[in-house]
């Protein structure tokens, strides 16, 4: 996990409609919430991404802007996104070099085979570029509440 009050590593990755988003293109405007997860297709990750994006306008209205990252692809995003009626902007690192940069990448047994999974981390990034909370995920309900308030408490200072 990057540590509070690191340089947020760059990136440009395509969204669900293959438009291609830049945290450089955020930064001198918006506070950035990256939220990493493993798939669309697992109903825990599937909760926070509909989390995200049902809070989306509290986000904005705090100056803040919400994208999700996993190694899924753009046709798999754009379905989940139409099957769920979702609005957030994720993001596909198919290749899995932005969740490295963001150390989120972890090598884990699966059925006897090591596999590279991605920790739901959600880092929230300030306008200069900087790393001002990292939150693991421990409880789907809680988490987009608790980053929500940690948006709240960034943007007042």
């Amino acid at each position: 996990m990057l540590k509070t009050g690191q340089l947020a590593p760059g990136f440009e990755l395509p969204d669900a409609g293959m438009e291609m988003v830049s945290l450089k293109g955020y930064l001198g405007q918006w506070i950035v919430v990256l939220f990493f997860y493993a798939r669309d297709a697992f109903p825990q990750c599937r909760e926070e991404a509909i989390g995200f994006s049902d809070r989306e306008e509290e986000f904005d209205r705090f100056g803040a802007k919400v994208l999700g990252v996993s190694q899924d692809d753009v046709l798999c995003h754009a379905d989940f996104c139409e099957a769920h009626g979702l609005n957030a902007r994720l993001l596909s690192d198919v290749e899995g070099e932005v969740c490295q940069r963001y150390d989120v990448l972890r090598e884990k047994e699966l059925g006897g085979q090591k596999r590279s999974c991605v920790d739901r981390i959600t880092y929230i990034i300030d306008r200069q570029g900087v790393v001002r909370f990292a939150v693991a995920v421990n409880n789907n309900r809680d988490h987009v509440v608790e980053v929500l308030n940690l948006v709240k408490e960034l943007n007042r200072s």
